[in-house]
């Protein structure tokens, strides 16, 4: 039994059934990139605009000696910014984790103090009890993978209220950790792809079948707050992203076998008496 592998092609993720080495499928977040952003060429211009007037003298200089340079660097600034809060993210997950299984901790950079603060906020406030952590949830039937953050159980009472005491009703729910500054509704269809998959896949390659799930969750962790509330994974949020699963296999293979070889074309241009007569 070999490891899961995940392959990057043109910015999408892809996953390889261990048990099937020459299998691949399209990662969730793959899928979810089919979602219509149009908000982002409007942020995209703003981060431009911030950074040009906020480093206005600097970018004169720059732009004195390279001209190019300069455009690059103002070009870059939804990237860099992009890139730095993905590399936080992953450091705060890495650290959700180890907390989660109870790793006793030593220091941490001063940025994830408040994450690792907020998240030991969470547990104690939630108590909830592990199930399975950074595991890939992997569809045979529908043909996508994606590695999703944790499995809990966590105890509600009739109101629907949290216990920590671990009083009331036990409730299994798939949950993911967000640390980007707002949540937005797309971790549902995120969510759902996951419980609604046939099998979890650990880390060794070993598979084993998909929990039923009583809800889920997103724990929403910034440096300054933390929230934990429910998210719909239903079959009408399910068949959404079932769609987005079908515009990606358009996207990335039907798109181009819909245009057939040409059968006429144009032959060389006349030439009218009128421009032969001009010449």
């Amino acid at each position: 039994m070999g490891q899961i592998r995940t392959i990057s092609r043109s910015g999408s993720r892809f996953y390889f059934d261990p048990e099937k080495p020459d299998l691949k499928v399209p990662g969730v977040t793959s899928v979810l990139s089919m979602l219509p952003k149009p908000f982002l060429a409007f942020w995209n211009a703003r981060m431009v605009a911030e950074l040009a007037v906020d480093s206005l003298p600097f970018v004169r200089q720059m732009a004195e000696r390279d001209r190019q340079g300069a455009v690059d660097y103002l070009k870059g600034a939804a990237r860099r910014y992009t890139k730095r809060r993905a590399d936080l993210g992953s450091d705060a997950h890495d650290l959700f984790e180890r907390m989660i299984r109870g790793e006793a901790l030593g220091r941490v950079h001063p940025d994830l103090e408040p994450y690792r603060d907020h998240f030991a906020e969470f547990l104690e406030a939630v108590n909830p009890e592990l199930v399975r952590a950074e595991d890939v949830a992997w569809s045979d039937q529908y043909a996508y993978a994606g590695s999703f953050d944790a499995i809990l159980n966590v105890w509600l009472d009739e109101e629907g209220e949290l216990t920590p005491d671990r009083s009331g009703t036990r409730h299994t729910v798939i949950v993911d950790w967000k640390t980007s500054r707002s949540i937005y509704p797309d971790v549902a269809l995120q969510m759902a792809a996951y419980a609604h998959a046939d099998r979890i896949i650990d880390p060794q390659g070993v598979s084993a079948a998909m929990p039923e799930f009583d809800g889920a969750c997103v724990l929403h962790i910034t440096d300054e707050t933390w929230t934990f509330q429910p998210v719909r994974i239903d079959e009408e949020i399910f068949r959404v992203f079932l769609t987005l699963l079908r515009v990606l296999d358009w996207d990335r293979e039907l798109s181009k076998k819909v245009i057939g070889r040409v059968i006429a074309q144009a032959t060389d241009q006349l030439v009218t008496g009128t421009q032969r007569r001009a010449k």
